[in-house]
């Protein structure tokens, strides 16, 4: 099997992870830290809003039973992309609305998809960049909700 990565920053990165945990086709998911300047940041450091970081869900996926525009539907279902730096009660710039592309194809899929979206709802908020270096948060924030047996947040 050949995988694929997304990357997706959703406000709070337990909810997105939930979500995409739970798709057909997603092999694995990790939440972390991308987009900032500062190296191997913590959680405590993200949450300072100054390191540029955005907390993010990254998707290992397999292509032959999820597509990347699937996912991108999965995205812009379970978020409000219409607001800036926040999510519900979440506020800061870690909780953007971002879209980590990893190819050239994933860029087009991603600008396509929020173009049509803005044709069809208020102005949309969302990022859309590069993917840089990815930094796993600290263990406790992997796969949250299962393992506090949560079953939802404010953005599911």
């Amino acid at each position: 099997m050949v995988t694929q990565i997304a990357t997706f920053g959703m406000g709070c990165f337990w909810g997105a992870e939930e979500v995409f945990r739970k798709v057909k086709g997603v092999v694995s998911t990790a939440v972390g830290y991308i987009g900032g300047w500062l190296k191997n940041p913590t959680y405590e450091d993200v949450c300072t809003d100054r390191t540029e970081h955005a907390e993010v869900v990254q998707v290992e996926y397999d292509p032959s039973k999820i597509s990347y525009k699937e996912l991108l539907d999965v995205f812009w279902e379970n978020h409000d992309p219409t607001t800036l730096n926040r999510q519900g009660p979440d506020r800061g710039t870690q909780y953007r609305s971002v879209i980590f592309f990893h190819n050239k194809e994933q860029e087009d899929e991603a600008r396509k998809s929020k173009e049509a979206l803005e044709r069809s709802k208020k102005p949309i908020v969302t990022e859309i960049m590069l993917a840089s270096t990815f930094y796993r948060a600290e263990e406790y924030h992997q796969k949250y909700f299962q393992k506090k047996g949560f079953s939802s947040c404010h953005m599911i």
